[in-house]
């Protein structure tokens, strides 16, 4: 039987009552955050020279993208933007198992700029004064409000 610590419960707690009351918009977020913080902990991996670690946080920042942020694409719906964050996406997951294999830092801050890019755009569209809905003009499903499948 494991033995967990009460603070990693205490975490995990926190972490899963965020994600419970957290908007569309949040969760994305909150996905490119934990990609980034996964590269940061594969960052001082690499300089500390552990082999096992690096490869934890990169599959866990690699799943964060494909499994989080690609698979929250609507395609049908997001036409050709969703189509080109799609394939960047994909480039991501690219680099980051090329820079598992290589042991390379530097393919990380690249795959980490993208994401802060990505990050900072999402937050201001989130920041963006939305204009009053009347009842006709209103989203019928949340869903219309969200980054795609969400």
């Amino acid at each position: 039987m494991a033995y967990i610590r009460p603070a990693d419960a205490y975490r995990n707690v926190r972490l899963d009552t965020s994600v419970a009351a957290a908007s569309p918009h949040q969760l994305i977020l909150m996905l490119f955050q934990g990609a980034r913080t996964a590269l940061a902990h594969a960052r001082r991996a690499i300089a500390a020279g552990d082999a096992a670690a690096r490869g934890q946080a990169l599959s866990k920042a690699a799943a964060i993208v494909d499994d989080g942020l690609k698979a929250s694409l609507d395609t049908s719906k997001g036409g050709a933007l969703a189509e080109q964050l799609d394939a960047l996406y994909d480039y991501m997951v690219l680099r980051i198992t090329l820079a598992n294999a290589e042991n390379d830092a530097a393919m990380l801050d690249e795959v980490d700029e993208l994401l802060a890019g990505l990050e900072d755009s999402w937050r201001q569209i989130g920041a963006a004064p939305r204009a009053p809905q009347t009842p006709a003009s209103a989203p019928a499903r949340r869903e219309a409000l969200s980054y795609g499948k969400v």
